[in-house]
């Protein structure tokens, strides 16, 4: 169960589109703003960019900005010795797991020329040269795409996701430890021009001990750059043909909302 904030406002159907693969990775936008974004900002880039990649297929003047300071050499050795001792033990390779293996490669030919990965964590405020700031980003950018999943530490740059409104179309963001945060979240959805327009529960992490779910990844459209009708919807949550589990053998979350 969710507060009722956390329901979305209703939109045209036939503009919301799902990016990325029908499992973990993949999220619900609206169709609007791909032709009109000029960069995605990817806070949190592990080693799945599956969204980032078909996005950028549809709207190829499109730049990705990514920043996670964990993706250096040491992730890609640590990743590879996974690869082989699974290989070695299985003795056989399905052609998934061999694309898997050469996954540094397609990150070398992703993140070079428009497209770039830099090794920053984000924050709310900046300690040293290896972390960067919202604010900072977004200084001289415009019709942007903010997608956020940071593991927790994306309370820390609400204020400046906030600040920031006025240059985002759209921002995707996983919450963690929802039940623990929701005071932070309600302030955050109601003091913005952001607005939910899908939301969807990460079964990877279930419910805690009040039914709420711990993981949500949210959907938020600019009102202010594309029309949203001023109420909510009655849809029921996952949707089906857009919403897919994100561990496939755990059970989907149903969503509902109290006043």
């Amino acid at each position: 169960m969710l507060p009722k904030i956390f329901k979305p406002y209703k939109s045209n159907k036939n503009n919301l589109i799902r990016i990325g693969p029908n499992r973990d990775g993949g999220y619900v936008i609206d169709k609007r703003v791909i032709k009109k974004t000029k960069t995605i900002v990817t806070c949190g880039l592990n080693d799945d960019w599956n969204f980032e990649k078909e996005f950028t297929k549809k709207n190829s003047k499109c730049a990705v900005y990514a920043y996670d300071h964990t993706v250096d050499i040491n992730f890609w050795l640590n990743r590879l010795k996974k690869d082989l001792v699974s290989f070695i033990k299985l003795k056989k390779l399905t052609p998934f797991k061999i694309y898997e293996i050469f996954k540094f490669v397609e990150y070398v030919f992703f993140f070079s020329k428009k497209n770039k990965h830099y090794q920053k964590k984000i924050v709310g405020k900046i300690k040293n040269n290896r972390q960067e700031t919202i604010n900072r980003i977004v200084k001289n950018l415009n019709n942007i795409i903010v997608k956020v999943d940071i593991e927790n530490d994306e309370y820390k740059i609400l204020r400046d996701l906030t600040e920031n409104n006025h240059k985002i179309n759209l921002l995707i963001i996983e919450f963690h430890k929802v039940g623990k945060n929701l005071k932070k979240i309600h302030k955050f959805i109601k003091n913005n021009n952001l607005k939910i327009i899908h939301i969807h529960a990460n079964n990877y992490g279930g419910l805690d001990k009040k039914g709420i779910p711990t993981t949500l990844e949210v959907t938020f459209l600019n009102k202010k750059k594309f029309k949203i009708y001023n109420k909510k919807t009655n849809d029921k949550y996952p949707i089906k043909g857009l919403d897919y589990k994100n561990h496939r053998s755990k059970t989907e979350i149903n969503l509902k909302f109290y006043d």
